[in-house]
């Protein structure tokens, strides 16, 4: 098979492995009425999904360097057809649609495949893509990163920290204002512009259905305890406020280094704490019409799952209810891929709403996607 190299594609495989590989699914608890199914499998590491106008789900990777194009080509709720559209590139985890064209996040730039659905009706080899947006800084760590576009029209693009916890302006290593922030870019006249700053590792976020309003996922610094610190949801409220990383965490953790001299009260506090290391990913607003009417406009968070606690944490599907911009609860919606012994079979990453008004969710420990469906 030809590789996507530095922007170049020839042709793609396909994967055509039976959903009958034993899966424990049923494992997984949901509330009342609400079922989940493999949706694809032999989808390796997926990451974020994007649907195409023809109905194609692309799905991105980090470690593997992939992108998968996954068909439902009979519209029975589960893929026949998983293609390996794209490989050797730089932490592809996220990636967006729009007007024809694929959208796909490397670590210091995002790619832009046109008339991909075409193409691959085709079965073409894929055309070079253009560089949509150039020149990001090139560190890999937490350098992968999920994009989306916005009713605004611009691009979102997250700029992780390129550390554990350091400072990236003047720093003695990195000094480059552009870690640690959520960015948007105008395609048209390539203007960029900041959306939130002091935001360690965001690797999910959306807009409030009703308000419009812009939240995000935050991951929190390692290495000061089991408990410590919050892990975030947050919520933007006036253009490139600072939401307080490297100097504080949660509402008012502050970081024994960086922290001195400074006061949590200068910077904005998380719309809600969760738990420390329970590494939140995607998040979602639910405006589908499958779900019942009290699921409409809640909010649903992947909790990744810790990686360096001395218990596990995470591994979960949260639901956060809101009143007035503010969260009344934090409940659990999805949970079973962590079991007795701290056995872990799956961890969930992201989610992506379909028109049927199920929702799809990827998972890129047990490299598949589920699908989330309601039915009384």
């Amino acid at each position: 098979m030809n590789k996507l190299i530095l922007g170049t594609i020839a042709t793609f495989s396909v994967v055509t492995s039976p959903l009958t590989w034993g899966l424990p699914v049923d494992l997984l608890t949901l509330p009342e009425g609400f079922s989940v199914s493999v949706y694809a499998e032999n989808v390796e590491n997926a990451r974020q999904m994007a649907l195409g106008d023809n109905g194609t789900v692309f799905v991105g990777s980090r470690s593997a360097g992939k992108v998968h194009a996954v068909r439902d080509t009979n519209n029975d709720g589960k893929a026949d057809s998983v293609k390996v559209i794209a490989t050797d590139l730089n932490m592809p985890s996220g990636l967006t649609f729009k007007d024809g064209s694929l959208y796909v996040a490397e670590v210091s730039q995002v790619l832009q495949f046109d008339n991909i659905e075409s193409e691959l009706a085709k079965g073409k080899p894929l055309s070079k893509p253009k560089v949509a947006v150039a020149g990001l800084p090139t560190e890999r760590h937490h350098g992968w990163k999920n994009i989306d576009f916005g009713p605004d029209g611009w691009l979102y693009v997250p700029i992780g920290t390129p550390c554990n916890v350091c400072q990236t302006v003047g720093g003695e290593k990195f000094d480059d204002p552009r870690f640690d922030s959520i960015l948007r870019f105008n395609l048209k006249t390539q203007k960029q512009e900041w959306v939130a700053r002091g935001v360690r590792n965001s690797v999910g976020f959306d807009w409030h259905p009703v308000t419009g309003e812009f939240w995000f996922s935050d991951n929190g610094r390692d290495w000061l305890g089991d408990d410590l610190p919050p892990c975030e949801i947050n919520r933007v409220t006036t253009q490139g406020e600072h939401f307080g990383y490297p100097y504080f965490f949660g509402k008012d953790v502050a970081d024994p280094e960086f922290g001195k001299g400074k006061k949590a009260s200068d910077y904005t506090a998380p719309a809600i704490e969760l738990g420390a290391h329970v590494a939140p990913l995607g998040i979602h607003f639910y405006a589908g019409k499958m779900f019942p009417e009290a699921y409409q406009n809640r909010l649903l968070v992947a909790e990744h799952g810790s990686w360096n606690r001395s218990s596990k944490v995470g591994y979960r599907v949260m639901m956060a209810t809101l009143k007035d911009n503010k969260v009344t609860s934090y409940e659990p919606f999805i949970t079973g891929w962590l079991q007795a012994e701290e056995k872990v079979w799956g961890r969930p990453v992201a989610m992506l709403a379909m028109p049927d008004g199920s929702v799809l969710l990827s998972d890129d420990f047990a490299n598949v996607v589920y699908r989330i469906t309601y039915q009384q």
